[in-house]
């Protein structure tokens, strides 16, 4: 509860004419100054606002594209006492902004009534939570007013669908998608060899066995699964954007969770990590319960917060961190605008030490001033030496959806 001070002003006028009345003995006036008294008693023989309301929020379209306008309905209903005067303003989605219409809305609400609103938001890549709606709430005198919140649980969800990982021949003796070098059980052809015992009846080829006489055995590229680790460089230098967009930070969200799907589906085991504020660390698995797990830590977990870190802890501290916790079979997948050499060198790094390692780059530079034009150059630079030292690099443009970004990728590997 908050006092506004409306009638301030009216009881120093109303003692300022009580005084000049008694003083020049007016009748008139000392009436004026009752009046004004009255008026100031007025507001505290009132009872308190205390505001009872519910919010709903309704998306034309939940799983947009990015680029598209998205109409926000909003229905606010009041499940309490009359409230003679509300102003309420909806928490739209930090890195969204409204196209259309308002987000605000003032009104009076009777016990039961509703009062819906609407405007659009153009959306971006990434999931956009929607925050609580803010909602000040006056008597009907004004002068004291209560301030809160009411949320309910909406999110723009513009991750597009899922875009298959760039991943590389590192596998495990299991069945997945990847497809390896070497024969065995699978779809596409890889060669045929001389029959050997025990070769299963369906494999052999009879067709070359009617022409020639010879037993041989087809083989199929063999398929495997791997583990991975999507490790999302969410450092403060990575919290970089251009005008009036999302910053890299968020595509890198944007991108796991897109990943995650495909890499589930495809079998493998997957894990995630976080170089920034606070260590983030989940351990590579598979199944529906570990996809939602990771899926939640994208979501809640304060590395990922929508604001850089006014301080984290040394980088190199928790590179050797993340080095002690991969197995000598698990590659990562690093989302990484590549801000700074220290990033390029990890990459290096990781790959080094056993771990291959792939890089989707999030392309947040602008051409607007010469500080971006620099900043352009300097990711160039650091893209070129990765490609040098064999990490494969996917560049990824806001305007183009990742899987469009990874289609061209290479997809057979040498084992």
């Amino acid at each position: 509860m908050t006092e506004t001070h409306r009638w301030r002003g009216v009881i120093a006028l109303s003692l300022a004419a009580g005084a000049v009345g008694l003083a020049i003995d007016r009748p008139s006036m000392l009436l004026l100054s009752v009046i004004g008294v009255v008026f100031a008693a007025y507001p505290h023989v009132l009872s308190e606002p205390t505001p009872k309301l519910r919010i709903e929020r309704r998306l034309s379209n939940s799983t947009p594209r990015p680029g598209d306008e998205v109409t926000v309905t909003v229905t606010v209903t009041n499940e309490g006492g009359f409230l003679p005067d509300v102003r309420i303003v909806d928490g739209v989605p930090a890195l969204l902004s409204v196209s259309v219409g308002s987000p605000r809305k003032g009104a009076v609400f009777w016990p039961g009534r509703s009062v819906s609103f609407s405007y659009r938001v153009g959306t971006k890549h990434g999931k956009h939570p929607f925050e609580p709606a803010t909602v000040v709430a006056r008597d009907i005198s004004g002068a004291w007013e209560v301030e809160t919140t009411i949320s309910a649980d909406t999110e723009l969800d513009c991750t597009a669908t899922e875009a298959d990982g760039p991943l590389r021949d590192q596998t495990l003796d299991q069945v997945g998608r990847i497809v390896a070098q070497k024969g065995g059980s699978g779809i596409e052809f890889y060669r045929t060899r001389e029959y050997r015992a025990g070769d299963a009846m369906h494999r052999i080829d009879w067709n070359r066995y009617a022409r020639t006489g010879d037993l041989t055995t087809v083989e199929y590229r063999e398929e495997n699964a791997a583990t991975v680790v999507l490790l999302v460089d969410a450092r403060a230098v990575a919290y970089r954007a251009a005008t009036d967009e999302p910053h890299a930070v968020a595509y890198s969200v944007s991108a796991a969770e897109q990943l995650l799907g495909s890499l589930h589906r495809d079998r493998n085991l997957v894990g995630l990590a976080a170089f920034g504020r606070e260590a983030c660390w989940l351990e590579p698995g598979a199944g529906r319960s570990h996809r939602a797990k990771a899926q939640r830590l994208l979501a809640t977990h304060s590395a990922f917060a929508s604001i850089p870190p006014t301080e984290e802890p040394e980088h190199e501290e928790q590179v050797e961190q993340l080095r002690m916790r991969l197995s000598s079979t698990t590659q990562v997948v690093l989302l990484s605008p590549l801000s700074d050499d220290a990033i390029v060198e990890t990459a290096r790094r990781l790959d080094a030490y056993g771990h291959r390692v792939s890089v989707i780059s999030p392309d947040v530079t602008g051409e607007e001033s010469v500080g971006q034009r620099l900043a352009g150059v300097e990711r160039e630079n650091r893209l070129s030496a990765l490609r040098k030292s064999g990490v494969p690099v996917v560049e990824w443009k806001s305007e183009t959806p990742l899987a469009a970004a990874l289609m061209n990728r290479p997809r057979k590997v040498n084992a």
